[in-house]
C-alpha cells in the first residue's frame, strides 16, 4: 500500500539517527555483511517502532534472528539518554513529526454518493464538533482537537485539523468523501462543466480531479480519461468505481497522441489538463515530506526497498535543475497548445503543483501568443487571495496556491476560453457556477449553495 510505504520510509528517514546508534552497538551490519545499511535501517525501524515487520520475506527472518540484541540496545539507549519514551530519543528538530504541516486535512464530499449534510451529521456522531462555515483562513489554522468546519471557498469541502487520518473511515473506504488537498479541488471547480458535457482529464491518473468532474456532471455526460501508467490507471479504476463515477472511459494513451480531428472526441468542449510537473508545490514549505522530498532526501532507503515497493514511487525532483524546468516546461507548452486544437473546445483549464514560473505563468503566456486571439484568458475566482506572477499584462488573472497564504499544497491554475462566435459568453465563472447564479445561488465560485434535499442512502 503506497500511503503506508510512505509512512515507513518517512518514519525512518526520521529516525535515522537513533537507528545508526542502535546498527552499530548491535554490529548487525557486522554480522550481516550482505545487508545493506539503508535496508537495515527500514527493517529495525519497523522491527522496533512500526508493525513488527508484517512483510519481508528473507529479510524479515533476517532481522527477527538479532530482535532481542536490537530491544536490548534500545533499552540500554533510553537509560543513557534518561528517557522514558522512543519519540524522546529525537532531537527537537526531528521529534516535530514530519507530518505536523500547517496545511489542514481537507475531505471533499463525494456528491454522488451523498451530500454534505449527511456527512456534516454522520462525523458528529463519531464525536467531531461542527464549527459552521469558516469566515477566514486563521479560522482554518486555528483548528485543532476533533473540531472541523465547512470551507469557505469551496462548498463541498469540510476541514479537519492537519494529520487527521480518515483513511480507515467508513466513509472513506466506501466512497463517500475523497482524499483531496484544497488546492487539487480547484481545477475541476473553476473547469465547471455543465451536465451532460464531454470533457476530456487529459492527464489523468489517480483520479481525484475525474471523479470531482463526475461529480460536478452529476454522472450526466462523457468523460475521456488519460493517462500513460498502466499501475496508475488500474489504481484509478478501482477509485472510480468506488465512488460510483460512471460515464468514462479510460485509456492508457500518451495525450500528444490523441488526435483532436477523431469525430468521438467532437462533442468535447471542456478539457483539464493538469500534465507532468516538477511538483515543487508539494515539496516546500508545507513541513510534510513528499513523495518528491523523499526520494530526494532517501534515495538510498527507497532504493534498497524491494523491488515490488519501488515501482510506484514518483520519481519528480524536489529541487529540479534550469535544464530540467526548460524540458518540463517545452512539454507543458506542447500539451497545452495540443489541447486547444481540439475543435469544440470551449473552456480549459491548465494546472499543476509547481511553484515555478517557468511551468505555470510562462507556459500560459507563450501559448496564448501562439494562438494569437483565439483564446483568452479567464478573471477566475475574483476572491481567491493569491494572483499569478507579474510575468506578463493579464497575469493576475491566474490563481496560485501556497501553505502560507492559503493553507494548501503550492499549485497553479489558469483557465482558458475560446473568443469568438459560438464561444461561450466571456464570464469569470465556471458553467455550473453561471447556472447557479442564474438561480440565485449566490455571484461566484464558492458562494453558499440552497440547502439541498437530505438523503439518507447510508446512515445507520
Amino acid at each position: 500500500h503506497v500511503r503506508q510505504l510512505y509512512a515507513l520510509v518517512s518514519e525512518t528517514l526520521r529516525y535515522s539517527p537513533v537507528l545508526e546508534k542502535l546498527l552499530a552497538s548491535a554490529a548487525l551490519l557486522q554480522a550481516e555483511k550482505k545487508l545493506p545499511l539503508h535496508l537495515a535501517k527500514v527493517l529495525v525501524y519497523d522491527l522496533l517502532f512500526g508493525k513488527g515487520l508484517k512483510c519481508g520475506g528473507r529479510w524479515k527472518a533476517l532481522a527477527r534472528r538479532h530482535r532481542a540484541r536490537l530491544e536490548a540496545e534500545l533499552a540500554r539507549l533510553k537509560v543513557q539518554q534518561k528517557v522514558s519514551c522512543n519519540e524522546d530519543l529525537l532531537a527537537p528538530a526531528q521529534a516535530a513529526s514530519p507530518g505536523a504541516s500547517q496545511v489542514p486535512r481537507y475531505v471533499r464530499v463525494n456528491t454522488l454518493k451523498t451530500c454534505v449534510d449527511d456527512v456534516i451529521d454522520f462525523f458528529k456522531r463519531q464525536g467531531y464538533s461542527y464549527l459552521g462555515k469558516a469566515a477566514s483562513v486563521e479560522e482554518l489554522r486555528a483548528l485543532s482537537g476533533k473540531k472541523f468546519l465547512s470551507d469557505l471557498h469551496l462548498p463541498e469541502l469540510l476541514v479537519f485539523p492537519p494529520q487527521t487520518d480518515f483513511h480507515d473511515n467508513l466513509l472513506y473506504t466506501s466512497g463517500h468523501i475523497i482524499l483531496q488537498d484544497k488546492a487539487s479541488c480547484l481545477p475541476a471547480f473553476l473547469l465547471g462543466p455543465a451536465a451532460g458535457s464531454h470533457v476530456i482529464d487529459a492527464c489523468a491518473a489517480p483520479g481525484n480531479k475525474t471523479s470531482h468532474l463526475a461529480a460536478i456532471l452529476k454522472n450526466k455526460g462523457q468523460i475521456f480519461a488519460f493517462d500513460v501508467d498502466t499501475k496508475r490507471l488500474a489504481t484509478m479504476n478501482t477509485m472510480l468505481m468506488r465512488a460510483g463515477v460512471t460515464g468514462f472511459q479510460v485509456a492508457q494513451q500518451d495525450f500528444l497522441t490523441v488526435d483532436p480531428g477523431d469525430p468521438q472526441y467532437s462533442k468535447v468542449t471542456y478539457i483539464l489538463l493538469d500534465p507532468s510537473c516538477s511538483g515543487s508545490g508539494n515539496a516546500r514549505g508545507s513541513g510534510c515530506p513528499t513523495w518528491s522530498h523523499l526520494w530526494a532526501r532517501g534515495a538510498g532507503v527507497t532504493a534498497a526497498l524491494p523491488v515490488g515497493m519501488v515501482n510506484r514511487l514518483p520519481r519528480e525532483e524536489a529541487a529540479p535543475s534550469a535544464e530540467r524546468l526548460q524540458a518540463l516546461a517545452g512539454f507543458q507548452r506542447k500539451v497545452l497548445s495540443h489541447a486547444l486544437s481540439f475543435p469544440a473546445l470551449r473552456r480549459l483549464v491548465y494546472s499543476t503543483c509547481s511553484l515555478h514560473r517557468e511551468e505555470n505563468e510562462d507556459v500560459v503566456h507563450a501559448v496564448l501568443q501562439e494562438r494569437g486571439s483565439a483564446f483568452r484568458l479567464v478573471n477566475a475566482f475574483p476572491s481567491w487571495p493569491c494572483r499569478g506572477l507579474a510575468a506578463f499584462p493579464g497575469a493576475e488573472c491566474c490563481l496560485r496556491a501556497s501553505p502560507a497564504d492559503t493553507l494548501t499544497h503550492g499549485f497553479f491554475v489558469a483557465v482558458l476560453e475560446r473568443c469568438g462566435e459560438g464561444a461561450a459568453a466571456p464570464s469569470s465563472l465556471p458553467m455550473a457556477a453561471e447556472k447557479n447564479r442564474q438561480h440565485g445561488e449566490g455571484t461566484e465560485p464558492g458562494a453558499a449553495p440552497k440547502k439541498r434535499k437530505r438523503k439518507k442512502q447510508w446512515v445507520t
